[in-house]
């Protein structure tokens, strides 16, 4: 046993080959500086087993990466565990296995399957899914979640702002805020890096509520190219019935009742499918349930969609896919209307917006328009 010193480990020289040297500090109990033949040299600290006994040994790392200080306060950490009862190479192993477990990629998929899945709607949980695929895990992934601050997620969400998605950067922001949060509850971490972080991104907050001859354009133009004329009935369904874009999708022929009978013709929205969770009774007038038939004649017998999916056999139409006509009918509106369409095209959730507004004008009780809603 030698006091080790930076002089004497630089001067020792490197054994013939198969051979080793091993010296043990005489300041620092349990720790070892070892040299092999092909003179690589590093610290480990040696120690008993405090439960059987048994000579164990933890690599402390490589000299100089680790300096002869910086060894022995590393080796006295461990010497503080084995006194404890703890094994350190023990205890290495699990921090080890449980690394993997606690890197952001990992935590988001627990939050995914524990929370998203369990307490969102599906479109909700689905949308969490899609953010964290396409903006999140792209750079954080790997990462540990521990390691993730406040100037990283600032770092994320400026660089979607950047690309001029304001809107989509402040959702990603709740997004992290949400995952973290979860994390924290879970103990994988011990602050959310969000907490009392403003929205970062510009939003305009807008009535959108579409004219006399937006409406018109709207009815005319919804069912022809680049439309399809399934997605132009399921957008007419939506200004008939003031229904949400995802309801309207996930539209099956179970939730339908007398629908050749028009003045008992009734939508039963299961509550797994609206945003409240409570199941929504939807009257459907004689050009609503007309709408539907014509939805219906579009697809086979024992299909259950009404709208649907034309890539995914057996699949609904995707709410999105509602947003996108919105959009695509701004190429082929002219005349009266064509110009505000065009200036900003409206989306499936201002035909909602258009149904309260223009009932309110009518003098509809706000009672009324609420239940309709």
């Amino acid at each position: 046993m030698l006091l080790l010193t930076d002089t004497l480990i630089k001067r020792t020289a490197k054994p013939a080959t198969g051979k080793r040297v091993e010296l043990s500090d005489a300041r620092c109990i349990g720790l070892c500086f070892r040299i092999t033949d092909k003179d690589a040299r590093s610290f480990s600290f040696r120690f008993r087993d405090p439960v059987t006994g048994r000579l164990g040994r933890v690599t402390l790392g490589s000299y100089p990466d680790v300096s002869l200080a910086n060894a022995r306060d590393r080796a006295d950490a461990l010497r503080g565990q084995v006194a404890s009862g703890i094994n350190p190479a023990d205890q290495r192993k699990r921090e080890r296995s449980t690394a993997a477990n606690r890197t952001f990629g990992a935590v988001a998929e627990r939050y995914l399957e524990e929370h998203a899945r369990r307490h969102k709607r599906k479109s909700s949980a689905d949308q969490d899914a899609a953010n964290l695929r396409l903006h999140i895990l792209p750079k954080w992934k790997n990462r540990g979640i521990d390691g993730i601050d406040r100037a990283d997620v600032i770092e994320l969400v400026e660089g979607l702002i950047s690309r001029g998605t304001p809107v989509m950067a402040n959702r990603v922001q709740a997004l992290i805020s949400k995952a973290f949060a979860f994390a924290v509850d879970a103990g994988f971490c011990k602050f959310n890096p969000c907490v009392r972080l403003k929205k970062r991104g510009a939003e305009r907050t807008i009535d959108r509520v579409l004219s006399d001859d937006e409406i018109r354009q709207f009815w005319a133009r919804c069912m022809f190219s680049p439309v399809s004329r399934r997605t132009g009935l399921a957008l007419r369904l939506a200004l008939l019935t003031a229904t949400r874009a995802s309801e309207i999708a996930g539209l099956r022929r179970s939730e339908l009742e007398n629908l050749e009978h028009p003045d008992r013709a009734m939508w039963l929205i299961p509550g797994e499918r609206t945003k409240n969770g409570r199941a929504h009774a939807v009257p459907l007038s004689a050009l609503a349930c007309e709408t539907i038939q014509s939805a219906l004649d579009l697809i086979k017998p024992d299909q259950e969609f009404v709208f649907a999916s034309a890539l995914k056999d057996g699949g609904a139409l995707r709410p999105h896919s509602l947003t996108v006509a919105m959009k695509r009918i701004a190429e082929v509106v002219d005349g009266p209307g064509a110009s505000a369409w065009k200036a900003l095209p409206p989306t499936p959730h201002d035909l909602r917006r258009t149904v309260a507004t223009r009932l309110a004008s009518l003098g509809t009780p706000r009672e009324d328009i609420s239940a309709t809603l």
